[in-house]
């Protein structure tokens, strides 16, 4: 008897031993493999505050020299001609910042001024009074597509602006609390009279890591993303816009900006160089000039400001950012907030891995396994993130899935959490609560998770 209690002690305990085993694998997340590898082989493990500047591995050379000649570039301040340095000067003569870093601080993520007045910080205007299918917006007669606060001597600055902020409370299915800030823009101070454009789009610099990986990504692989239509009914009709492409001389698919508005990094390279800072390229040969300035009669850097040399060097040092690789990818809670950032709708537009074609130039960066969390299709995202300006085929409520990869790095990089087209969002939270139109279900379901929950999810997303 006393032997029969021993093996049924010992078979209970056995049994509980087994049930407690299974309990934790079946609550237990498990990763895949290489899901830390955001970028694929272009994937560094660095999380400093200059994460976002190293230049993918297995670079060649030849193009590991011209990654550090397009940093130079990247990063020097322009100055105003004639200049005794003649391989930086033409600056403006209108322009909003000195450098690309003066928008993409350590390549990365601008912000909105934090007072009036405040100058360089990465958030430009852009005007517009009507657009073309085929050769996008439509400029303000007087000042031109981009709204600049700044120019070189003799030059009328265009205008100031300021941001004035509401604040909305509203509640969780649980209770708590939330707020989130709805912003309005007052041009004033005008200097080329009235201003004639119907449509203000507010536009904060994005990080420059894995843009040559995005470009990568094959066509045939975008398209078959696209439901324009819904044809599967999950309310996600994601759309390709189509934009003039300069050098091809004909509308391709978008991929960069925040309507998918540009074609390649190169013509996104050199129209950040025509907006922002003034300088001409063979892409863009002429000036956004004022027009209480003669343009003919002042000091210009040559024809164009930007050599062709110098052009392919910038675009291939920012085709060739490194991605960070994923923190945490390993944590439990990470892992969980992974799934319901999947259970919630979220991957449905910012899809977690995607693989690249061949790229033209680059072979480091050719059929890759990357984790961007992006589409890069256009989705309508309600009236609450409506700029109402419509932007090649992208109308006023479309804005293109934004690759989420690098989004934990902020803080350490930039030193601010503002997220969103126009960083209204103070935090990861806030950014999700904007969401509406086809993402409104996504939404919905956030604010219907538990308080431990919606901390896995951002713990997920800092992650990246």
């Amino acid at each position: 008897m006393k032997n029969q209690k021993l093996l049924y002690s010992f078979l209970i305990g056995l049994t509980i031993l087994f049930l407690a085993q299974c309990t934790e694998d079946e609550f237990s997340f498990f990763a895949e493999e290489g899901e830390e590898l955001s970028g694929g082989n272009g994937t560094i493990f660095n999380f400093s505050a200059n994460a976002f500047s190293f230049q993918v591995p297995n670079l060649s050379n030849e193009d590991g020299l011209h990654f550090f000649t397009g940093n130079s570039l990247f990063n020097q301040s322009w100055v105003s001609a004639p200049a005794s340095t003649t391989a930086r000067d033409g600056l403006g003569p209108l322009f909003n910042a000195r450098s690309c870093s003066g928008c993409h601080f350590k390549d990365g993520r601008g912000r909105p001024p934090e007072y009036t007045g405040e100058r360089v910080h990465g958030l430009l205007l852009r005007l517009s009074t009507g657009n073309d299918i085929y050769m996008g917006p439509v400029a303000d007669v007087n000042y031109g597509g981009q709204l600049q606060d700044l120019s070189i001597l003799g030059v009328n600055t265009e205008a100031d602006y300021e941001i004035i902020y509401q604040e909305i409370t509203k509640n969780y299915a649980d209770g708590t609390p939330y707020n989130l800030r709805k912003p309005t823009y007052n041009i004033f101070n005008l200097t080329e009279g009235n201003l004639t454009a119907t449509h203000v789009s507010p536009r904060v610099a994005n990080q420059m890591i894995g843009l040559g990986l995005l470009e990568a990504i094959d066509e045939n692989t975008m398209l078959s993303f696209v439901d324009e239509n819904d044809t599967d009914g999950d309310g996600i009709s994601g759309k390709a816009n189509y934009v003039w492409n300069v050098e091809a001389q004909t509308s391709t698919i978008g991929k960069f900006g925040w309507k998918a508005n540009q074609p390649t990094v190169k013509q996104q390279v050199a129209a950040a160089f025509s907006g922002d800072v003034g300088i001409t390229t063979s892409i863009f040969p002429n000036h956004n000039c004022p027009p209480s300035a003669n343009c003919d009669s002042l000091p210009n850097g040559g024809l164009p400001e930007l050599s062709d040399k110098n052009l392919d060097k910038i675009t291939l040092y920012s085709s060739t950012l490194a991605v960070p690789g994923r923190r945490n990818w390993e944590n439990q809670n990470v892992l969980e907030g992974k799934a319901l950032f999947g259970d919630i709708g979220c991957t449905d537009c910012h899809i977690a891995k995607i693989t690249t074609g061949n790229h033209p130039t680059i072979p480091a960066l050719s059929n890759q396994t990357i984790r961007p969390y992006t589409d890069l299709l256009l989705h309508d995202m309600g009236e609450g993130l409506a700029d109402n300006s419509n932007d090649y085929l992208a109308d006023g409520q479309e804005w293109r899935t934004p690759p989420l990869w690098g989004i934990g790095l902020f803080s350490i990089v930039n030193g601010h959490t503002y997220y969103l087209h126009d960083g209204r969002a103070r935090n990861l939270e806030e950014a999700i609560l904007w969401h509406d139109g086809e993402a409104k279900k996504s939404k919905d379901n956030f604010i219907n998770l538990n308080k431990i929950e919606r901390e896995k999810v951002i713990s997920f997303l800092n992650s990246l």
